[in-house]
C-alpha cells in the first residue's frame, strides 16, 4: 500500500507558475498588438506617399478618391496642399 501526501509547497508552485503563465501571455499579446498596430500606421504613410506621388504624375479621380478616404479631406484642393507637404 502507498501513501502519498501532497503538500502545499506543489499548490503554491502550481498556482505561481500558472499566474507566469497568464502574465506571459498577455504581454505577448500586448506586444503583438502594438506592433500590428504601428505596421498599420506605417504601411498608411507609406501608401498616402505613394498616392501622392502618383497624383503629381497622373491626376485621376481614383486617386483623389483614395486620398480621400485614408486622409478623411475632402476637397481637391485641401487634398493637392496635403499632397504638397507629404511629397517635400
Amino acid at each position: 500500500m502507498k501513501l502519498e501526501l501532497k503538500t502545499e509547497n506543489e499548490k503554491y508552485s502550481k498556482s505561481i507558475s500558472h499566474i507566469f503563465r497568464i502574465i506571459f501571455i498577455v504581454f505577448l499579446v500586448i506586444i503583438f498588438s502594438d506592433v500590428a498596430f504601428k505596421l498599420g500606421i506605417i504601411s498608411r504613410n507609406y501608401k498616402i506617399d505613394h498616392i501622392c506621388r502618383l497624383l503629381a504624375v497622373e491626376k485621376s479621380s481614383i486617386n483623389f478618391k483614395k486620398l480621400s478616404k485614408i486622409s478623411n479631406l475632402k476637397s481637391k484642393q485641401k487634398i493637392w496642399e496635403f499632397c504638397r507637404e507629404v511629397v517635400k
